[in-house]
């Protein structure tokens, strides 16, 4: 463990960002992660591609250059997020590589297996990968955020979080395991996070979270039959990212619209434990 309700469409079209500016996306290499990094990068940014091994960094890179984007703005890393050593290693490899960030896209997420599957470290896989390995990114690129101008964190969430409960005692689900129950409690907690770090987070930047519409991706099984196109969903995410779009610290959308998330988003309590469930479960307690 490492120490330290459908709507109208929205235009795949890249946002306006001002100035030079550096974004990692996670889980670049495909669907949303990849259609948001492919944006920002014809808008200009200078984009850290995350994948969870080397040769679909590689492959989403080459795509992303066929695709337009200006291949000397393109970087990667890779971090298999089972697994939180991987995340460490990559926090400390985007500090040195990139002493400034101004964007983070917290977007990588995966569905459980029907059985219940632990990591190494021992959690539930959904609740590590979509929250947890987030949630240490997020604190370790701290320092990062810090050297930019009006940082921002974006978190890719989902309107399935309104179903979500926590199981404070047992996050692993133990009990009762369901992969639908795992996942909308994995992307409550990342919903959670978002208004939290507000409150905990150690620097200036600015975290939201948003449910970027039913998309047809690997995910879209869990949400219906019919799903929009990624560009789409990643048009909802990249609005977030352009400094000419106003947002309010720990703000839930839904799309583009600014929307209350489910009820226990907010909630003081829940926010202090949930802060303190996650800097146990990463060793930064």
């Amino acid at each position: 463990m490492p120490t330290f309700t459908p709507t109208a469409a929205i235009p795949a079209s890249s946002p306006k960002l001002a100035g030079p500016r550096t974004v990692l996306v996670t889980g670049a290499s495909s669907g949303i992660g990849y259609q948001t990094a492919r944006l920002l990068a014809i808008a200009g940014m200078s984009v850290i591609v995350h994948a969870r091994n080397g040769d679909r960094a590689e492959q989403a890179v080459r795509q992303l250059t066929r695709d337009g984007a200006d291949p000397s703005r393109l970087t990667t890393v890779v971090a298999d997020f089972t697994h939180l050593d991987d995340v460490a290693d990559m926090a400390h490899e985007v500090i040195t590589r990139h002493p400034r960030l101004d964007l983070l896209v917290n977007n990588a997420a995966v569905v459980g297996p029907p059985g219940r599957m632990l990591t190494d470290e021992g959690n539930e896989l959904s609740f590590q990968v979509n929250f947890l390995a987030h949630f240490l990114l997020t604190r370790m690129l701290e320092p990062a955020f810090a050297a930019a101008s009006a940082p921002r964190v974006v978190n890719v969430s989902s309107a399935l979080h309104r179903t979500g409960s926590i199981n404070w005692t047992d996050p692993t689900r133990s009990r009762g395991y369901s992969r639908v129950a795992a996942y909308a409690q994995s992307k409550l907690a990342l919903t959670i996070f978002a208004r939290a770090f507000a409150e905990y987070g150690r620097s200036a930047a600015t975290s939201v979270s948003v449910h970027p519409g039913v998309i047809s991706t690997r995910l879209l099984p869990y949400y219906g039959t019919v799903g929009r196109p990624a560009s789409e969903g990643a048009a909802a995410v990249t609005h977030l990212c352009s400094a000419a779009t106003e947002i309010e610290p720990g703000a839930y959308y839904d799309r583009l619209a600014a929307t209350e998330p489910g009820p226990k988003v907010g909630e003081s309590r829940t926010m202090g434990r949930l802060w303190k469930l996650g800097a146990h479960l990463t060793g930064q307690a």
